[in-house]
């Protein structure tokens, strides 16, 4: 493994690229937004707003929400911008008592809202097979996330949805990608968290076609057919987890109470018990947990130096979520037995290696770390 020399993250993480000076791509791509017309940008925006009211058959645009305070600070930037939104939700099966607070508010702000849930003993039976079959439980949720709003959009005739942070831009990308306004096929196909897979690869006597069908999107040209758009907020405007947070808390949004809740912030990945074994399964995979993300993008900020974000990491030690994959287990009906030996089978051999009975990755970039 090899670790950005700017910020922390390694080059195991899916779409990071380092280069020959030692600093990632998503580093290099944070550099680029201080070059960026963000006043132009947001020039942009506005016509892509009169666009859409143009087009607009009552409401004007659709917003993929969870209650979290991106997803807050979504809804008021198009309230803000005169927008009638529709707000969509995915409801996870894991929603948080937090999480459903914070959702009710971001309703509360003035906006027609659906939540979407699907049916329990479907999810069940896909969460596990993604699971066994690719060593994580993201794909359900991330097909879910996708391609209900943009579904909800073209039967509603919206022609506007509006996205968050572009990951591409955010954590890893080539230039072409991160510098892209549009969320399209090629994009889910490679960020949307998914392995590439769509919900047809995923039907079978277990999964029908028929229980599937939540997790079915339109197709690009039935998108193009029905005027529908799905743009990126951060792409015409500065994108940065702390002041989406700031704005999202001025207007009632909380905080998880006992600290994070898996990460280093405690004000992302709340809304969701499930999330944390999502990012947990990175450590076996990739050999880095979301606190690498997360710290990341504060170095970036330039809130704290790579230094101080190496020893928040070796204060927090080992970042197992013990309670939300009992809580998962249970949901899925296995046992915390078979949920490890599941997931021991997609440990990394490439950097990963026993030592006196333990598992370590060699040259790791916490010395003395505690395996």
């Amino acid at each position: 493994m090899n670790y950005c020399q700017r910020c922390i993250i390694p080059n195991t993480r899916p779409n990071i690229e380092i280069g020959g000076d030692g600093i990632c791509n998503a580093c290099i791509a944070h550099l680029e937004k201080e070059e960026i017309n963000w006043s132009q940008r947001e020039e942009t925006f506005q016509k892509v707003i009169e666009h859409a009211k143009s087009k607009s058959r009552g409401y004007d645009c659709l917003i993929p929400v969870s209650g979290g305070k991106d997803s807050t600070w979504q809804v008021l930037k198009c309230l803000e911008y005169g927008l009638n939104p529709l707000a969509v939700t995915w409801k996870t099966p894991a929603r948080t008592e937090i999480g459903a607070k914070n959702l009710a508010n971001l309703v509360s702000l003035g906006v027609d809202h659906i939540d979407y849930q699907i049916n329990p003993k479907v999810e069940r039976k896909f969460l596990y097979r993604s699971l066994v079959q690719y060593g994580t439980t993201g794909i359900p949720m991330h097909m879910a996330i996708f391609n209900i709003p943009l579904k909800i959009a073209l039967r509603f005739n919206i022609p506007l949805v509006v996205w968050g942070e572009n990951s591409a831009f955010e954590y890893g990308g080539t230039k072409e990608e991160r510098t892209g306004f549009k969320l399209d096929s090629r994009w889910l196909k490679k960020y949307g968290v998914t392995h590439g897979t769509t919900a047809y690869d995923w039907v079978s006597d277990e999964l029908t076609q028929k229980e599937l069908t939540p997790y079915f999107g339109p197709t690009e040209d039935e998108l193009d057919g029905g005027g529908v758009l799905a743009v990126f907020l951060g792409y015409y405007f500065k994108w940065d987890p702390e002041i989406t947070f700031q704005v999202a808390r001025e207007y009632g949004f909380q905080i998880h109470p006992e600290g994070p809740k898996t990460g280093f912030y405690n004000y992302a990945d709340i809304d969701d018990d499930f999330v944390s074994i999502h990012h947990y399964l990175k450590w076996y995979k990739f050999g880095f947990t979301r606190s690498f993300d997360n710290l990341s993008l504060e170095i970036r900020n330039g809130r704290i130096n790579r230094d101080e974000a190496i020893r928040i990491l070796r204060d927090r030690g080992d970042e197992t979520p013990h309670d939300d994959i009992v809580k998962f287990c249970n949901f899925t009906g296995i046992s915390a037995k078979h949920f490890f030996e599941v997931i021991e089978q997609f440990r990394n051999s490439n950097i990963w290696s026993q030592k006196k009975g333990k598992w370590v990755i060699k040259d790791f970039l916490i010395p003395n770390w505690r395996w």
